[in-house]
């Protein structure tokens, strides 16, 4: 076999490996455990303004 044969062939097996959808795993959303803060220390009329600064109104 020549290397030009063997280059096809692994060309044609990764385009079929890739052409391929596995559809067998789970695709639910896991669940999200944890805890999460958040602090600005802004306003909410600060941070509209901001908002309202930012788009050009």
């Amino acid at each position: 076999m020549s290397m030009g044969a063997y280059d096809e062939e692994e060309h044609e097996r990764r385009a079929q490996k890739t052409g391929t959808v596995d559809a067998e795993f789970d695709d639910d959303r896991s669940q999200f455990r944890g805890k999460m803060e958040f602090e600005s220390g802004e306003s909410a009329e600060q941070l509209l303004d901001q908002f309202h600064e930012i788009n050009g109104e």
